[in-house]
């Protein structure tokens, strides 16, 4: 069974507040990492990749929400070592003598759990007063692009903030100039020299027949999408649809990271009534698993 979200208290994340979680965690571990990661759906393997980790369930650290779909996200941040990996004569990767601190959440934090977009991002704002300069964020999205297939990879290149045109911002309310400026410019928000690399990575990984890059929107779910829905989603050119992510690169960019994302397509979205295909929980996890190991090498 799901958690049940704790009742939240209605303070919005100050900077004391978000200072005392990146405090309890700064104290707690050696590293101190320039890149943060925040893994996807079925995704979290990327996280039992780090050596030397020191790992803090969301529940033991101060002021922290605490992820309900504890099926799908693990609920901890795990802070450590990533092996670096490098090309080989061979055109195989293979992990150097250098490794990178990161810090990895292992489960993020949804507006259908009940909490606020800006309690969601709160942990971007925690990696920030950490140290952390630059976001990598993975996701479980469908392909509405009809030229999609499950076991794509989309470099996210731009995101539609429907949410935000509804009038719903983790930027809602008082702004702390010791974040970001009040209106936060959102041209670039997904890197574009990470993207270039990105693209060349995977291509050198032969990864050319799935690797995509488009265009991203997050509704709010926890329901998947009605046909008309979709319809207008391909109307508005978006390649495809998650319930993640866009609130997470909002706070990353009012922060000044630079952030670079990927969408594991593991549906394709089918806008039409006549059709027994139907979107089940178990095969995006299955597709996760299967193309995990690509996604892991990739980051």
């Amino acid at each position: 069974m799901e958690k049940i979200a704790p009742k939240m208290k209605e303070t919005m994340c100050t900077y004391d507040v978000i200072k005392q979680s990146a405090d309890y965690l700064l104290n707690r571990t050696k590293h101190r990492p320039k890149i943060g990661i925040i893994c996807g759906s079925g995704l979290g393997g990327l996280a039992d990749q780090l050596t030397e980790t020191d790992v803090f369930p969301y529940q033991d650290i101060p002021n922290f929400p605490v992820s309900t779909v504890t099926k799908f996200h693990a609920g901890r941040m795990v802070i450590g070592k990533l092996p670096r990996l490098e090309h080989t004569s061979a055109n195989r990767m293979a992990a150097s003598v250098s490794n990178i601190p990161v810090m990895c959440m292992q489960g993020r934090f949804h507006a259908y759990e009940g909490y606020p977009l800006w309690r969601c991002a709160m942990p971007v704002r925690v990696m920030k007063l950490m140290g952390v300069e630059k976001l990598i964020i993975t996701n479980a999205a469908g392909g509405i692009n009809s030229e999609y297939n499950a076991g794509d990879i989309m470099i996210i290149k731009d995101h539609i903030n429907l949410q935000g045109f509804a009038g719903d911002s983790p930027l809602q309310g008082f702004n702390d100039e010791r974040f970001g400026p009040r209106f936060p410019s959102m041209n670039n928000a997904y890197d574009k020299d990470f993207r270039i690399k990105a693209m060349s990575v995977a291509l050198e990984m032969k990864l050319g027949n799935v690797i995509r890059e488009g265009t991203y929107v997050m509704v709010g779910g926890p329901s998947f999408e009605t046909v008309a829905e979709l319809k207008m989603l391909h109307i508005l050119g978006v390649d495809a649809v998650g319930m993640s992510t866009v609130h997470e690169v909002v706070v990353a960019r009012h922060c000044n990271m630079k952030v670079c994302a990927f969408s594991l397509i593991t549906n394709k979205c089918i806008p039409e009534y006549e059709t027994e295909d139907v979107n089940i929980v178990a095969d995006v996890l299955e597709v996760a698993n299967n193309r995990k190991a690509d996604i892991q090498e990739l980051v």
